[in-house]
């Protein structure tokens, strides 16, 4: 660790390691925090390592300076990250506040089960971007894959791009908007009408996610609420 100034803080993984990293974030940062102080930290050198800023439960600033690998920024609670490149499976995994920002693109299970805060891939996402999400909001600036927000329970997936096959199979309450095209919807999931809510809604989160789309370029996506049921003359299809 290097501190560059009272509020900049340097990690540089290629001389430190990840473990040593999280430690200070879960240990020493909280004990070093102050009212009204956000700290900066810069973490240099990624180089697809995995698990970085896993875990963080105070407000901070971090910036993580290249590509990086698996389970990125995951629980993360108040803490605002930005990656500075490419990130692997599980970008900000049960993400429960605060956010996550990726410059480049994200690989399978983007925000997997991320119960809040706002996630934004500013590239492409892969398969099954926000699976199992529980009230999280995810803005993706490109396109996304199959299976995306598979049995997503709640919040808000925004796809700037295309969609790929399946999109939302087997939706709960989650929403799902869509610029571009959709290749094919999942079981259960229904193109709507947009309401006004949506165009409030919409209009908020892609200020926050700083994506300049007028709503009402978007398709809504939701659940038809049949899977809720077990309905016995159709229990062969289940």
């Amino acid at each position: 660790m290097e501190r560059v100034t009272e509020r900049l803080i340097q990690f540089d993984l290629a001389r430190t390691t990840v473990r040593e990293l999280n430690q200070y974030l879960h240990q020493q940062l909280p004990a070093e925090s102050t009212p009204g102080g956000i700290p900066q930290l810069a973490i240099l050198n990624p180089n697809g390592q995995h698990n970085i800023a896993v875990g963080v439960t105070v407000p901070a600033k971090i910036d993580i300076q290249g590509n990086a690998g698996y389970f990125i920024g995951g629980m993360n609670k108040l803490a605002d990250l930005v990656v500075h490149g490419h990130v692997g499976w599980s970008v900000a995994e049960n993400i429960m506040s605060g956010s996550l920002r990726v410059k480049g693109s994200a690989s399978e299970c983007a925000a997997a089960s991320g119960h809040g805060g706002l996630v934004v891939i500013e590239g492409d996402a892969s398969s099954r971007c926000g699976i199992s999400m529980k009230g999280c909001d995810i803005v993706v600036g490109g396109d996304v894959g199959h299976m995306s927000a598979f049995m997503a329970q709640a919040g808000s997936l925004v796809i700037c791009g295309d969609a790929g096959p399946n999109l939302g199979d087997s939706l709960y309450e989650a929403v799902i908007y869509v610029r571009g095209t959709i290749h094919s919807l999942g079981t259960d999931a229904q193109e709507e009408p947009l309401q006004a809510s949506d165009i409030e809604h919409l209009t908020a989160i892609l200020k926050r996610a700083e994506f300049d789309y007028s709503p009402q370029e978007f398709k809504r996506v939701a659940s038809a609420k049949t899977l809720y049921h077990w309905h016995v003359d159709a229990g062969a299809k289940y």
